[in-house]
């Protein structure tokens, strides 16, 4: 087992990754105030790993609640059967919410405990590769809106995060690509060597060979914690995470919640960042092709799905959470490895670029 850390002064907390750590006591009980705990999982996680779970809870007073698995569940009124099972089982403002699935569970538990009683505490215990690399770690939490994705959340950091590289086994390939996706992101904004290592070790992570999945999963980690160590609630360097994301989440609410899983529209979202970026004459076009080449080689799609327009996007973008005073803020590549926040991009570059894509 490897432990890191997110170093948020008081709030510092442990990010764990190994094999076989869901149930292990001693790693969720120093993190448990009180007697009751929630775990909030979905119909696909549950039935192969509640029960694992729940036996490192033996000593608390377990309840669970079993949400519809999916992105276009990722909303308030599914939401509301996490607060309803809370309430029914009386639990109090010292209870601890424990988020036991991917990326949409740990955004929807995490938001649960931040609201619930003005805030409780909660755990990760991250079941897919892009909520171990990237959405269980920092403390976004959120549900999606018709009009934007994430649109209703709060900054809210855990506990603890328990990254069980075993859950992996059970992993899709779909899933696994999607992942990935988040992986090669912090090779992109901040570390060429990591991107060269991505391209050279790729097919070992899609055979899910454990140890190049350990090594990616812990290198990202400790990226992420760095970044959100410095810039919590992403005021400055923490937007560039956001590398793609603008341009996906327009394509998730576009497309439909759920027809393009995250990392797939993010993937997407880079290769439209370096086509921008190489537009304006930032990014080496040999560099724009290598990232689409490596995301295209991986499985993962390089275009948005037929029937989203340019103007669709443009709309969408428009409604983004980084959106300042009417100007859409875009994380750009200035080369692999450099990444940029800039609302000084060209305008025009801009709509060639969704033109290009959104035929």
């Amino acid at each position: 087992m490897k432990t890191l850390y997110v170093e948020l002064g008081a709030r510092r907390y442990p990010i764990h990754i190994g094999a076989d750590l869901l149930g292990r006591a001693e790693l969720l009980s120093p993190n448990i105030r009180a007697r009751q705990v929630m775990v909030v999982s979905n119909e696909t996680v549950a039935p192969l790993y509640l029960d694992r779970c729940l036996s490192g809870l033996s000593r608390f007073q377990c309840e669970s609640v079993i949400l519809p698995d999916g992105e276009q569940y990722k909303r308030l009124e599914v939401l509301n059967q996490i607060f309803d099972a809370l309430l029914k089982n009386r639990f109090d403002r010292q209870a601890t919410v424990v988020a036991l699935g991917g990326g949409v569970i740990g955004d929807m538990a995490g938001f649960a405990a931040a609201c619930y009683q003005r805030g409780v505490p909660f755990i990760q215990l991250p079941t897919t590769l892009l909520a171990q690399v990237d959405s269980s770690v920092g403390g976004k939490t959120a549900v999606n809106h018709a009009m934007g994705k994430n649109m209703i959340g709060a900054f809210y950091q855990p506990q603890c995060v328990i990254a069980d590289t075993q859950t992996l086994n059970t992993l899709d390939d779909r899933q696994l690509r999607a992942g990935i996706a988040e992986v090669l992101k912090y090779g992109l904004i901040g570390d060429s060597e990591f991107f060269q290592w991505l391209e050279a070790h790729g097919a070992e992570l899609m055979a899910r060979d454990s140890d190049a999945l350990a090594y990616a999963i812990e290198r990202s980690c400790q990226s992420k914690a760095d970044v959100v160590a410095a810039d919590e609630r992403e005021g400055g360097v923490r937007a560039l995470l956001n590398l793609g994301h603008t341009f996906g989440h327009a394509i998730e609410a576009g497309a439909g919640y759920g027809c393009y899983l995250h990392g797939e529209a993010v993937a997407v979202g880079m290769c439209m960042a370096a086509h921008l970026s190489a537009r304006m004459g930032w990014l080496e076009s040999q560099d724009e092709s290598r990232i689409e080449r490596m995301i295209d080689g991986l499985g993962l799609p390089v275009r948005p799905p037929a029937g989203l327009t340019a103007q669709r996007m443009l709309e969408l973008m428009a409604v983004d959470k980084k959106v300042l005073q009417g100007r859409i803020r875009l994380v750009l590549l200035k080369g692999i490895g450099r990444a940029v926040i800039s609302d000084d991009y060209d305008e025009a570059a801009l709509h060639a670029t969704l033109h290009h894509f959104c035929v």
